[in-house]
């Protein structure tokens, strides 16, 4: 094969081609060394400048751990945000112009750039590079919490060599190449997808990942992660190595509640709502209400609520509860104290003498020790003489006559429990007080809980036993009433409450599950199948609750009128708590209605006519399906509640009240209290 001759000419060009090539390489290298010798140290001290934030002085943020409801929706998550910062000691960096004149080519630039583009304040820019003060700081938040499309925003405008950027002139181009100094930082933003809903449950966070309030303070430690770190060096080449501490994400927290029924609950509130505006309070629909729904055989919480709900991702927002003019005369202390108001969970936190929802487990300890028996009779005149003190029945002057034990808690009897508490005596009843953990924290995994006051062996005489039978002269909390009231009806188990069921790490890996914990015995499944069937006849024709009654299922439970503190004001807190199926129950709701917005606030009918709302709703999602025929009953709000007509009980006289402690609103009796020689009624 014949060679191919590379012509003379060629070879010119080719020998051209590759001394231009040099030369390019030389002049290159010429202008290196001259910008090496006339700026050098310039470069390089900014080039470590920036190595050093991004190395030497970086802490890499964990992630909070998420908190999700049983199904797994998302109640709480963080974001990933960007806190803007401002080298000030490399944009203030002097440098020399062609005629040796010193300048600051950097500050301009900047300072254009951060306000046109993410909306800085110019003055608080300015302030901060010429402050003495902060004029060589190499780290100053200019702000905290932005997106990742704003971050995105500012990285476009400083990339001359984008299409969007491909008209921009060579002065335009030089300008945004002198814009230093500038950084972001990653952090993370606490969020609430559902706003409002589940406030009280969930709590939210403080700045630094600190919280006390719901799920988000109870489990902060577990939530929270540990901060990484990168940082670098020099070495004797003058080279940056780096050294990166990963960040390590906290922990997710699974809940026992259910979202859905969350909103169930919350829709009830509000319908209630809407049903009491323009009352005489108002549009408030009552001072405080409350729900509780839960699983009666494992104590888990599948919803809580109460009103006056506040935004989690806004929670200092006062402008729900008062007008402007009322938050502008607010001082700090006021302030502190409107807000945690709205804060605190009323299911837990808030005392309260329950009154007749504690009746089933009156009868069924009295059932349990053999201080009566299912076929006693009791007979209601009316009133019980107690310690030469006429001690009412609901009714009276009317009298309930006659009955059998299962009528006593269908017609709500003051005077027959009055006979079996003092049937047990006192020291029995005050036992299992005790034993359904009247008096003491549940132990929920909510912060905030409250005991509750009961008399003691010491306080608790014939008048205090009478009245406590019933339901007043000592305080509960919801929460305490729930556990003790799923006891009597699962077969005497009582199960401790609780709110979160597993803790998964980042990557959804169980780290620990939370079983349901059965704390004792309290009574018989006897004695609990007994008095789960007397409380079936509250929801029929003659009992209190037949506003409660949803048609097609078999259901019981229980209503509550108390009458509170001063006795002469004629303030109530009403309750209803049920349970469905009868013979198998498979979820309870508690309701509480503290001072209904309403001439008449002793009327039941307010706390069933809610729980007959969540129930509708709640059982057909619960896959819960009708069980009988056609169910009586009402729920009609306004009618009384069967049995309920006086249930004034006078405050005991301050010469006997050893202490009165007011708590949410609701006044806690203390121990050592002893009724007024007068008469007394309570339903």
């Amino acid at each position: 094969m014949r060679r191919r001759k590379i012509s003379g000419r060629m070879s010119k060009k080719l020998v051209g081609l590759f001394l231009a090539v040099i030369l390019a390489l030389v002049g290159l290298a010429v202008r290196i060394t001259y910008i090496n010798a006339t700026e050098g140290e310039q470069y390089s001290r900014i080039v470590l400048s920036q190595a050093q934030q991004q190395y030497e002085s970086r802490t890499i943020a964990f992630k909070r751990g998420d908190i999700v409801d049983r199904n797994g929706t998302v109640l709480a998550t963080s974001e990933r945000v960007y806190n803007l910062i401002l080298d000030c000691l490399v944009v203030n960096d002097v440098t020399q112009d062609a005629e040796g004149n010193d300048v600051q080519k950097y500050v301009e630039p900047t300072v254009k750039a951060l306000v046109e583009v993410l909306g800085m304040d110019e003055e608080d820019i300015r302030s901060r590079l010429e402050s003495d003060e902060t004029k060589n700081s190499q780290y100053q938040v200019l702000a905290t919490n932005l997106s990742i499309e704003e971050k995105t925003k500012f990285e476009e405008y400083l990339d001359v060599e984008s299409e969007e950027n491909e008209d921009l002139t060579e002065d335009e181009i030089l300008e945004r190449q002198n814009v230093k100094g500038v950084w972001f930082e990653e952090d993370y933003q606490r969020v609430y997808p559902l706003n409002s809903l589940a406030c009280d449950l969930i709590g939210f966070t403080y700045s630094d990942n600190e919280a006390d309030w719901g799920i988000e303070g109870y489990y902060s430690s577990v939530l929270n992660g540990t901060d990484g770190r990168q940082f670098g060096y020099l070495n004797s080449d003058a080279d940056v190595e780096q050294t990166i501490i990963p960040a390590q994400d906290g922990n997710n927290v699974v809940s026992t509640i259910d979202v859905n029924i969350q909103q169930i609950i919350r829709d009830a509130l509000e319908t209630f709502e809407a049903e009491m505006a323009g009352g005489p309070n108002g549009d408030q629909a009552a001072k405080n209400v409350g729900v509780v729904v839960m699983d009666p055989n494992s104590g888990e919480i599948l919803g809580m609520d109460s009103s006056g709900w506040y935004d989690l991702n806004n929670p200092r927002d006062l402008s729900s509860f008062y007008t402007q003019e009322e938050i502008d005369a607010m001082d700090n202390e006021a302030t502190v104290e409107a807000l945690n108001a709205i804060w605190r969970n009323f299911c837990i936190s808030d005392a309260y003498e329950p009154g007749s929802t504690v009746k089933p487990m009156t009868v069924a300890a009295a059932l349990e020790t053999a201080s009566i028996s299912t076929s006693d009779n009791f007979y209601c005149d009316g009133y019980q003489m107690v310690a030469n003190q006429r001690i009412r029945c609901s009714v009276y002057p009317d009298s309930h006559g006659d009955q059998t034990l299962e009528e006593t808690l269908a017609h709500s009897c003051n005077d027959a429990m009055m006979q079996i508490g003092a049937d047990m005596g006192a020291d029995t009843f005050l036992r299992y007080q005790d034993l359904f953990n009247f008096g003491s924290k549940t132990g929920i995994d909510l912060p905030g809980e409250n005991t509750g006051i009961l008399h003691t062996t010491d306080s608790m005489g014939e008048a205090e036993l009478a009245t406590s039978s019933f339901g007043q002269g000592f305080t509960c909390t919801m929460v305490q009433e729930a556990a003790a009231f799923c006891s009597v009806i699962n077969g005497g188990y009582y199960y401790k409450p609780h709110v979160v069921s597993s803790i998964t790490d980042s990557s959804g890996a169980v780290v620990e599950t939370i079983d349901s914990v059965v704390e004792r015995q309290v009574i018989s499944s006897s004695v609990s199948d007994t008095v789960r069937e007397y409380l079936g006849s509250v929801l029929e024709s003659g009992g209190t609750g037949t506003a409660a009654k949803v048609e097609g299922y078999s259901m019981g439970g229980k209503t509550g009128t108390a009458q509170k503190i001063p006795r002469d004001a004629g303030t109530y807190l009403v309750s209803y708590i049920g349970f469905a199926p009868l013979d198998d129950p498979q979820v309870v709701v508690y309701v509480v209605v503290d001072e209904a917005n309403s001439d008449n606030q002793s009327n039941s009918a307010y706390a069933q006519s809610i729980a007959k709302n969540i129930f509708t709703e709640l059982l057909p999602y619960m896959n819960i399906f009708p069980d009988e025929g056609t169910a009586s009953g009402t729920d009609t709000v306004g009618e009384p509640e069967q049995g309920i007509e006086d249930t004034s009980v006078p405050e005991p006289p301050a010469s006997t009240q050893d202490e009165t402690v007011e708590s949410g609103g609701n006044d806690m009796l203390s121990d050592g209290i002893t009724n007024s020689e007068q008469e007394i009624t309570s339903g």
